[in-house]
């Protein structure tokens, strides 16, 4: 029997659960549910409550007993999830993570062809999928040079060539501009409606994905918190599960107040810049801009503009490749006023940056440890760099996982995790790229409005995001990047 010929899986859990051998608490416990074959099912939970960890599972891809330990049963088809890999098709939160190969074309026809497929079906496959997903790029583009964006629509293009029984998708459009969330959801359907799947959506922001599916579950302490139609648990159990975090329409967190007070002086300027990610090839050019203390800056426009890549531009991370970007004498404090000339050292109290992808700044092997790397290398006596710690994983909700392994936090929970590290040594210029990436509704209003109290205190905030609502509710002025997905 073929891929295509098998047709819907069946999934079912049994008071199914799992701890990682790092944490002290299980993501996941006593979580049962049966999914019919067909069924479109959205995913819901606060950060943290186990959603990726369930989704992992049931692609078998979670490890073995030294790994974690796990309880129950989860099964695709009546068989163990982990023995049906075949039968499953997986998008993770960090799309950069499944990029194998440094082609387009290559990456999309990898998993088809460890799937044995014919080389002759599989380079149609691969077209059609890239169609569908809106990734108008030739097959021999590097896939280094993709935006976070295009890295997305690439790794669904990839499990789409596949054609799975069960189709998996944890935050698929979370770094995706609005016009490509629309794309990425219609693609998607046209996908089930030629090559019916079971799909199961893990989402925080779901108001694009209720078209299409058909059935709600929730997840979280205790295991299924709620399940049924949307209607039904959005509407009769809204009230409840957005007190505990769940984006809910209808309920909108509580906005930060206005800037108690104007901008102050400018920080870093950049005038007629070009940023380029790969030397020689800029992305985006004719760039003036001016990041001025006490104001938070968004820089918004669709995937593949270059955001991201003027993020690390005017964080020092990577040289312009064209015009200049200074730094004021006030930040510059006497070591020359070229960021990208900067030891990291000395970016550590003036500029910090958050990057899209959590995984690229972790560098220790507990939480606690990660927030202590910045202020151990400024050389700041321990009991300080405790002081800070402590405070920082607080604000977050993030004490409770203080002795955990980095890697082993939940897409949100890593976010949170590097905005605190670079926090810890309180820079003047705050760069963050996708900063609520993986918030619950509640988790994303305390961060805000921890942005919003360091713009008042004085720290320069830029923001890059497709998240419009935290433009808005940092009052922040927009600068728009041109370009095309």
């Amino acid at each position: 029997m073929t891929i295509d010929q098998a047709g819907p899986a069946t999934v079912e859990a049994t008071a199914w659960g799992w701890r990682h051998a790092s944490r002290l608490a299980w993501a996941l416990q006593d979580v049962s549910f049966r999914i019919e074959p067909g069924e479109r099912v959205l995913v819901l939970g606060a950060s943290g409550a186990g959603k990726s960890t369930l989704l992992q599972g049931l692609a078998g891809v979670l490890g073995g007993d030294e790994e974690g330990e796990v309880q129950g049963s989860l099964l695709v088809d009546g068989i163990p999830a982990a023995s049906t890999r075949r039968r499953t098709g997986l998008v993770l939160q960090d799309p950069d993570s499944q990029v194998i190969l440094a082609r387009v074309g290559d990456d999309v026809a990898f998993g088809c062809e460890n799937l044995g497929i014919p080389r002759a079906e599989i380079w149609p496959r691969v077209t059609q999928a890239l169609d569908a997903v809106g990734l108008d790029v030739p097959l021999d583009r590097p896939t280094k040079a993709l935006s976070g964006g295009q890295k997305q629509r690439l790794a669904l293009a990839g499990i789409l060539a596949m054609r799975p029984g069960v189709v998996l998708l944890d935050e698929p459009t979370a770094n995706l501009d609005p016009e490509g969330v629309v794309e990425v959801r219609d693609a998607v359907e046209r996908m089930l409606q030629a090559h019916p799947a079971t799909l199961i959506v893990v989402e925080h922001r779901l108001d694009v994905w209720l078209p299409l599916i058909t059935r709600v579950i929730v997840v979280g302490q205790g295991g299924v918190v709620a399940d049924g139609p949307p209607a039904h648990v959005l509407g009769v159990e809204g009230a409840r599960l957005a007190a505990d975090g769940v984006w809910v329409p209808g309920f909108v967190p509580d906005a930060p107040p206005a800037p108690l007070s104007a901008p102050g002086e400018v920080l870093i300027s950049a005038r007629d810049l070009a940023v380029a990610r790969v030397k020689g090839k800029p992305v985006a050019s004719g760039i003036d801009l001016d990041v001025r203390a006490g104001q938070a800056l968004a820089i918004t426009g669709p995937n593949g503009a270059g955001k991201s890549t003027l993020g690390l531009t005017l964080a020092g991370l990577l040289p312009p490749a064209g015009g200049a970007v200074a730094a004021s004498a006030a930040l510059a404090a006497g070591i020359g006023s070229t960021p990208i000339d900067w030891a990291s050292r000395d970016l550590l109290t003036r500029i910090g940056m958050v990057f899209q992808e959590p995984e690229h700044q972790l560098l220790a092997k507990t939480v606690q440890d990660e927030l202590a790397v910045g202020p151990r290398a400024l050389g700041m006596p321990e009991d300080e760099i405790a002081a800070r710690s402590e405070e920082l994983l607080h604000r977050l909700r993030l004490d409770r996982l203080a002795r955990a392994n980095p890697y082993t936090l939940s897409g949100g929970e890593k976010r949170r995790l590097t905005v605190a590290a670079a926090l810890a040594t309180r820079p003047r210029v705050l760069v963050l790229d996708e900063p609520t990436f993986g918030q619950d509704a509640r988790t994303w209003a305390e961060l805000v409005a921890m942005l919003a109290a360091l713009r008042d205190e004085g720290t320069a905030i830029v923001t890059i995001t497709h998240d419009l609502d935290v433009a808005r509710a940092l009052r922040a002025e927009r600068y728009e990047l041109g370009g095309s997905r």
